[in-house]
């Protein structure tokens, strides 16, 4: 296998326990280089503790992770400093400083993690301010921009470092439909422009099954799917069915429900 087949990303057998509760249990994802992947699946499934041991704020009780070929160790050294310098983060609640002004946030992570002159930081900050069209905002704070603006900026931020592969913990949570598929948009259009790997943790199937390269569904622990959004669509596996089908069920259920009121309502 070609060095450039090789998945950025690959994570088997993962197993995380918090006392009694399993809540990953042997779950294998592989993460192609140059792809948008999404895991799916419903709430408190177990997406955000995926996330977590890939950062390492969270240690897996069994299983491994493995980086451009390298497995992940615990800890600060070797190719967990590596994978740091090569990965960023996008958090849920975009983890803005209302203090810093646009720039000044975006600028923060090379402060941080590099060595570059204060001139060469603040020309790479513009730069991805002006990539995600927001160079004419950089002396404002993250209170006064709009919604949106705020995850195009944290986007700038976590793009700055040049990162491989970007991981997002579900960036549309709490937006209405219409910024939902704007969120998605700009994962996949800046994904594609910057050649970035995207990691992408949801319970948001339409945006996911229409942006992505890849789907996976995270159920009871396990991958219970990976494959192309199309053989998602046309999977006859159960938990499939009954994940993706949810709103068509609940369609049904509700016109059950109104037949039965209109009839009742016919016979007093």
């Amino acid at each position: 296998m070609g060095a450039d087949s090789t998945p950025l990303l690959r994570i088997e057998g993962l197993s995380k326990r918090f006392g009694g509760n399993v809540v990953l249990d042997g779950a294998n994802l592989e993460v192609p280089r140059g792809s948008l992947v999404t895991v799916l699946g419903r709430s408190g499934a177990g997406k955000s503790v995926l996330l977590k041991c890939l950062a390492d704020v969270e240690s897996p009780d069994e299983g491994s992770i493995s980086f451009d070929g390298r497995p992940l160790k615990p800890g600060k050294g070797g190719t967990r400093a590596d994978f740091r310098r090569r990965c960023s983060f996008l958090f849920q609640s975009n983890a803005l400083f209302d203090s810093l002004t646009a720039l000044e946030n975006v600028a923060l992570p090379l402060e941080q993690t590099t060595d570059l002159k204060d001139k060469e930081i603040c020309e790479r900050s513009l730069e991805a301010l002006r990539q995600l069209e927001l160079e004419a905002h950089q002396d404002r704070y993250p209170s006064q921009l709009s919604g949106g603006m705020q995850k195009r900026l944290a986007l700038a931020r976590a793009i700055v470092t040049r990162p491989e592969l970007v991981l997002f913990d579900e960036p549309t949570a709490g937006l209405d439909p219409l910024r939902r598929n704007a969120v998605f948009a700009m994962i996949a259009k800046y994904q594609r422009q910057f050649g970035f790997t995207a990691l992408v943790v949801t319970h948001d199937l339409t945006e996911a099954l229409i942006a992505s390269d890849r789907v996976a569904l995270l159920d009871k622990g396990r991958m219970c799917f990976e494959g192309t959004p199309d053989e998602f669509s046309a999977s006859t596996a159960a938990v499939v069915c009954d994940f993706r089908d949810s709103a068509a069920a609940l369609g049904r259920t509700l016109a059950a429900l109104r037949r039965g009121e209109a009839l009742q309502s016919e016979e007093s």
